[in-house]
């Protein structure tokens, strides 16, 4: 009898895995925030997407990673949630410790694809936000439709991030990144609603 050879996961589908648990507890707690009730509350929740974003600019235009993915420096988003702030009046918000510092490849490019990963969501969320009176050219920017549309520019990223060859050790180092990512998300979700109680888990 013939054994069946098993083809292991696509990098991609296997962090999309390894992180689900996290990422709907975000999404949960997001939501129970109601961010677009109001525009304070959106103006909070317009924050920690600046605070994120900030954390990744230097990543969006290294050197090194932008070789792997030439398009890479148009695809962050920490100008447009800047200029969001200033159309809403808001301030910058100060930095929170805990950053990411000096990531490996891997973690740095599985980072990356959490803040992409993030696009197909705002598809819904610049919906709730026009009712607001916020556009992708007022208050909403970042929430704004990537050139190329936001299922294409995904699967474009998808593609070349599954086609890096990584070492068993890279492979640990991505599994490691794709939970502190969205961990670190709710890290500065929580200081951005920190007068506000956290929402009870479902």
């Amino acid at each position: 009898m013939t054994a069946i050879e098993h083809t292991p996961p696509l990098r991609s589908a296997r962090l999309r895995a390894i992180s689900q648990s996290l990422h709907d507890e975000l999404e949960h707690a997001v939501g129970g925030h109601a961010p677009f009730d109001s525009l304070e509350s959106y103006g909070r929740f317009l924050q920690m997407q600046y605070l994120f974003q900030s954390e990744l600019q230097g990543l969006y235009t290294d050197p090194q990673l932008c070789a792997l993915f030439p398009d890479l420096p148009t695809r962050c988003r920490a100008d447009a949630a800047r200029a969001d702030l200033q159309d809403l009046g808001l301030a910058l918000p100060t930095p929170v410790p805990g950053a990411l510092q000096k990531p490996s490849r891997a973690t740095a490019l599985t980072w990356i694809r959490v803040s992409e990963g993030s696009k197909l969501g705002a598809a819904i969320l610049i919906k709730r936000a026009q009712a607001l009176g916020l556009s992708e050219t007022f208050g909403a920017r970042h929430l704004a439709e990537p050139e190329g549309g936001r299922g294409r520019t995904w699967k474009a990223f998808n593609e070349t991030f599954d086609a890096l060859p990584f070492s068993a050790a890279e492979e640990t180092e991505a599994d490691l990144a794709a939970n502190a990512a969205f961990a670190r998300i709710h890290v500065l979700l929580r200081h951005t609603y920190a007068d506000q109680p956290e929402p009870v888990k479902a």
